[in-house]
């Protein structure tokens, strides 16, 4: 204490603050000395510049204090009521910065915690508490936070005060929704909460540009929301998505005392002891994390991805204000026209909760490495399990360079094809998918493309994958009313009357005449997948999520595939891709134990069928009755010929096409074929007999 407390009359008590927990329990010292000598309280908060307030960065930094004020203020009227003031500072130096307000708001007493004076501690701002006593020009006193706040003194001066007992959370968060809803009203949002009747084109797009720019505005973990929202256009509007697609995360990048105290909590040693170096410069900075390059003592080169420190909290919050927003406007009729928000919540809350843990991502890593076992030209990096926690990921460096430049050869051509093979094989087989692979995430390193970056990955379900299957098929044989059945049968929209069935399939016909009529190189079927989910929005019948995520990421590999081999042909690729499938899967189903099992699942079934329709048609006591007198004896004659020339017409084409498909096989006896074959002959010959006598 630099002066007594006796001399004086206390009026006006100052304190600082950078709202750590040791730093709030300062404050409640304060406020409780203020409140003994009926004092004015003003709560200081000194915000330390990374960036010049000229740059981009800058102008984040303040609005990042336009909202910390918000939540100061919120803070001190808790703690001191109307008595207290609010003030939030951007200065380089701390000291400073409190000295001269404490100077402009004629301060009696002027109240610091002692974080910093001792120990071993962060190089960030120095003994702070030590430099304002020998400054400022009224009384000082540094409080001890080190104490318990298990137990309370009962003098403020000797001891300091436990937090209050409201949580600290609830005012910053109200600061937080009272900021985020300033931002919504500047860029005249609030009028889509309250506008009734569904808004035209031109309406969503201005919308849509508003809504960038104030996700923007709202900052990294905003902009990282509708990132993922534009991968969604079975949530929200394509006006959105196109606008989204543009957004951009302007993240500072993390300061090396930051990223060392990461390293340190999860390591649990200093981080010299596991590293021979680090390079201060990240490759990347992201929302969630950024990667450095280091070289482990054991001479490894690797990267590693660490969690920035108020990541988590800094999500947790956006997505509880997120969830009451959900809740209170979802059911609006006018929004509930634009966005379905409790869907667009629960996909973001599982998207953001999913990429904070980087455990799965090295899961993803792993999984993917035995999908792509058997492509010689595909690869991942190798994971450092020892290393790595849920914010901290320690992967093989990838030391190569941009697929684009990789040189030209054979082994570019061959990863060119096995790179596009591998994605049907990882969206129809596995159902397991990278769905981020942009140029960026695909490096070209001893002959191979590694993958890179498994924050977002896509899986779909064993039923939509069957379905896809039929639609590739569709697509190779151009048959446009088969397309238009699966694509319905996929939606659940197969008996949907108010679907105009003729319009939606002529539509989708042009679709695959414009791709079909490309030259070599535009035959993308991402892009034409992506079209054809546009036409189904159209008509109100989405594709499910997984397969619009599939088709982007469908869409992405093929530019990428694009680059490395122009001649290369997307539809060669499938059908080839397809035909090895079918002749495999059929190869399954004559091994003598699948088929054992699937003949007994047919009795099974065919069983039940016999018991319904004796049910049906009365045999069985108890059941309903179904009489049917036919007057004409010929139908009867007509209706047995017709079933069984349909039998061996259906069983001859079947047996034909499995000649076909074993024919390519290279793991099917060369007897197989064959025997097919004789069997599609003999009942193609049984059948025109039959038709020859029925005439």
């Amino acid at each position: 204490m630099k002066n007594s407390l006796e001399s004086n009359v206390i009026r006006r008590v100052m304190v600082g603050t950078d709202r750590s927990e040791t730093a709030d329990r300062t404050v409640q010292w304060a406020a409780e000395l203020a409140n003994r000598y009926d004092a004015e309280l003003f709560v200081i908060q000194v915000i330390v510049p990374k960036y010049p307030s000229t740059t981009e960065f800058g102008e984040f930094e303040q609005t990042n204090a336009g909202a910390a004020n918000n939540d100061l203020v919120h803070f001190t009227q808790r703690v001191a009521g109307d008595r207290g003031h609010a003030l939030v500072v951007i200065d380089a130096d701390p000291a400073s910065a409190i000295v001269r307000a404490a100077e402009q708001k004629a301060v009696d007493v002027l109240v610091v915690g002692n974080f910093g004076m001792a120990g071993r501690k962060k190089f960030l701002l120095g003994n702070i508490p030590n430099r304002i006593s020998h400054s400022a020009h009224c009384t000082v006193i540094i409080v001890n936070t080190a104490h318990s706040t298990d137990e309370r003194a009962s003098d403020p001066v000797r001891a300091p005060l436990s937090r209050g007992e409201s949580p600290s959370f609830e005012p910053r968060l109200a600061a937080r929704a009272a900021h985020i809803a300033a931002v919504m009203a500047k860029h005249g949002l609030t009028e889509l909460f309250g506008q009734s009747g569904d808004p035209d084109i031109s309406i969503r797009r201005q919308q849509a540009r508003r809504l960038r720019g104030a996700l923007e505005e709202l900052g990294p973990i905003f902009s990282k929301l509708g990132q993922i929202l534009s991968t969604r256009p079975d949530l929200l509007p394509a006006e959105y998505i196109e606008e989204l697609v543009l957004l951009q995360s302007r993240v500072p990048p993390m300061s090396e005392s930051e990223v060392v105290e990461v390293f340190e909590q999860e390591l649990g040693v200093p981080w010299e002891d596991v590293f021979k170096s680090l390079d201060p410069n990240p490759l990347a900075a992201g929302t969630i994390a950024q990667v450095h390059r280091a070289v482990l003592e054991t001479g490894d080169r690797v990267v590693v991805k660490v969690q920035r420190p108020a990541a988590r909290a800094d999500i947790e919050q956006d997505l509880a204000l997120l969830e009451i927003f959900a809740e209170k406007v979802g059911k609006r009729p006018a929004l509930n026209q634009v966005i379905n928000m409790g869907d667009v919540f629960k996909h973001l809350s599982t998207s953001l909760h999913r990429e904070l843990d980087f455990r799965q991502e090295a899961d993803n890593i792993e999984r993917m490495r035995a999908v792509l076992a058997n492509y010689d030209r595909l690869a991942v990096p190798g994971i450092h399990w020892d290393l790595s926690t849920s914010r901290l990921l320690v992967m093989e460096e990838i030391q190569g360079i941009p697929i684009k430049q990789a040189p030209a050869g054979q082994a570019r051509i061959q990863a060119a094809r096995q790179l596009l093979e591998s994605y049907y094989k990882q969206i129809i087989v596995d159902g397991f998918f990278h769905a981020d692979p942009h140029p960026g995430n695909l490096m070209w390193w001893k002959d191979c493309i590694y993958f890179l970056d498994f924050g977002m990955v896509g899986a779909v379900e064993a039923g939509l994958r069957e379905h896809l299957l039929l639609m590739l098929m569709a697509l190779w044989q151009e048959d446009a009313g088969f397309l238009t059945d699966v694509t319905l049968m996929m939606t659940d929209a197969i008996n949907n009357n108010d679907l105009d069935v003729a319009r939606f399939q002529s539509e989708i016909g042009e679709v695959m005449a414009k791709y079909r009529a490309a030259s070599l190189a535009e035959m993308q079927i991402g892009p034409l997948l992506q079209e054809m989910s546009t036409v189904s929005l159209r008509h109100r019948v989405p594709l499910p999520a997984s397969l619009t995520l599939a088709t982007k990421a469908l869409a992405q590999v093929q530019l990428a595939t694009a680059e490395l081999d122009p001649a290369l042909d997307p539809y060669d690729v499938a059908g080839k891709y397809l035909m090895r499938l079918m002749a495999k899967r059929i190869g399954t189903a004559l091994n003598p134990k699948t088929f054992m099992y699937q003949s007994q699942k047919l009795k099974v079934r065919t069983s039940r069928v016999i018991e319904a329709l004796e049910n049906l048609v009365g045999v069985r006591p108890g059941g309903p009755k179904l009489v049917v007198n036919f007057k004409a004896n010929s139908l009867e004659d007509i209706v047995r010929h017709t079933g069984r020339r349909l039998a061996l017409g259906l069983t001859a084409a079947a047996s034909v096409l499995a000649s076909g498909l074993t024919t390519t096989s290279t793991v099917v006896a060369e007897w197989v074929p064959i025997a097919f074959g004789i069997v599609a002959g003999l009942l193609t010959l049984g059948l025109v007999i039959d038709l020859l006598r029925g005439r």
